[in-house]
């Protein structure tokens, strides 16, 4: 049996301004009308012996990725929540705790949650040739056929051919992992045709990987087992226990394990692969038109060429630019040469410098319930535009800073204040006074709409005190 583990905890920094900490690029539909995550649990389909995966995500997006595996109708085995992010070793570890639980050891498919690729049919092949390597107790990575000198990613130099019973799998020992070359000898690397790009996937037993784990990092492996032993379940996730999360060493699989273990394999990967890092990424792999530009959005372009524009909330137009990016989001815009997006992280680093919001979370904030976003604010007020989903229920709750005016816009709401309990439909509203218990319920079939108006003198997210949750929110 071969479990898709699917990592799920990066943030995406250099796709800002629409990738952001609370909503990153892998819970984005970027390049379908599917998200990342969806796509790369989708990818899966048809495999032979594939069970349900499990996903490993950052706890701040538990809802999210939930709320996106029920709508492509998939349950998975576990989400398994990272109090903190330690990298991609302790991530894999404790997912490979969770599948040995069972009392099986399953073959593991490591995959991140943010890559394209194209053609699978391909993937499907290269993954069923890496099981029965993974099956005779190696480490198998797979190993993108590079198409050019690309500077951007680790290598792996490929050695000896290897056999399973006298046959020949197209794969091969891996003698070196490289990291990041200058152009020169990037492009020694492609002349030499032994050189693979590191895709970060792989594929190996539960028991295989903790077993070297243990042997080359077994601090790492003794917190990781120690979390998943502590661990707690909520509705549909699993807790891992923070203390002995956080002092788990930070590490990736391939310096923790993957350079140092005797059993890697690589298996080279022709497949349309792309790790979409940067704007360019989405360029390249996007729908073009005449001038070479990929548009998104409400967007026209002049005497414009070889550009990637994307407009989230508004027009945007384009006079006279060349080989250049344009991301427009409810609050922030981003433009520049496509040859320097990988330097939109040093914005992202500007704004946490700053304690500046637009790196955190987008004007359109995700719930559990719904979600709600911002249209206007000032110092004593703010204006908000809340969905809630039918059937959902948003917290029972009071403020000790702010009252609220609520109108519906759309749909019914079930509205408890005090000890009043009410229904109001559309053009109908109703005034929360401060310090009062309420909640707010969707008890229709279509999502229901309000335009919330807070006045107070403190009208941030924290001032709500929660009383009653459905979703276990403390």
């Amino acid at each position: 049996m071969i479990i898709p583990v699917i990592l799920s905890g990066g943030t995406g920094s250099r796709l800002w301004p629409l990738s952001r900490e609370l909503y990153p690029k892998q819970l984005l539909p970027l390049v379908n009308d599917q998200t990342m995550l969806q796509n790369t649990v989708l990818r899966t389909n048809g495999m032979v012996d594939i069970a349900e995966p499990i996903i490993v995500c950052n706890e701040e997006h538990r809802f999210m990725v939930a709320e996106q595996l029920r709508t492509i109708a998939v349950s998975p085995k576990a989400i398994l929540l990272e109090p903190v992010g330690r990298n991609t070793a302790p991530a894999v570890a404790v997912a490979a705790l969770r599948a040995l639980a069972d009392g099986n050891n399953p073959l593991l498919l490591i995959l991140p949650s943010d890559h394209v690729i194209q053609d699978i049919s391909c993937f499907h092949k290269a993954v069923a040739e890496g099981a029965k390597l993974a099956q005779n107790g190696n480490l198998v990575t797979f190993g993108i056929v590079p198409a050019a000198p690309e500077t951007g990613y680790g290598y792996i130099k490929a050695g000896e051919e290897l056999c399973v019973k006298g046959e020949s799998k197209g794969a091969y020992k891996v003698e070196q992992f490289v990291e990041k070359p200058d152009i020169a000898t990037a492009a020694q690397y492609l002349a030499s045709g032994d050189y693979y790009w590191n895709s970060g996937m792989f594929l190996f037993s539960a028991a295989t990987y903790l077993g070297e784990l243990e042997r080359f990092a077994p601090e790492m492996a003794k917190e990781c087992r120690t979390a998943v032993e502590l661990a707690k379940c909520d509705q549909d996730f699993v807790r891992l226990e923070k203390g002995a999360f956080a002092s788990c060493p930070s590490d990736s699989i391939d310096y923790a394990v993957m350079e140092k273990t005797g059993m890697a394999a690589v298996i080279p990967l022709d497949a349309g692969w792309n790790d979409v890092g940067a704007w360019s990424a989405l360029w390249e792999i996007g729908e073009k038109d005449e001038a070479g530009n990929v548009l998104r959005g409400d967007v026209i372009a002049h005497d414009s060429h070889g550009c990637y524009i994307q407009s989230n909330s508004r027009l945007v137009a384009s006079v006279g630019l060349e080989d250049h990016v344009v991301i427009e989001t409810a609050d922030a815009v981003m433009v520049a040469p496509r040859s320097r997006v990988q330097d939109v992280k040093s914005i992202v680093n500007q704004l946490n410098a700053k304690g500046r919001s637009e790196s955190v979370s987008n004007r359109k904030v995700y719930r559990p319930w719904g979600s709600y976003e911002c249209i206007d604010n000032d110092e004593r007020f703010q204006v908000k535009r809340i969905t809630v989903n039918p059937g959902a229920t948003l917290s029972l709750q009071l403020h000790h800073h702010r009252a609220e005016h609520w109108i519906v816009v759309k749909g019914t709401a079930r509205i408890t204040c005090g000890d009043k309990e009410f229904v109001l439909s559309e053009n109908q509203s109703t005034y929360i006074p401060l310090g009062v218990t309420h909640r707010l319920e969707n008890p229709g079939k279509i999502p229901l709409e309000l335009i919330e108006v807070q006045s107070g003198s403190y009208l941030g997210e924290d001032d709500i005190v929660r009383l009653e949750d459905t979703y276990g929110r403390s």
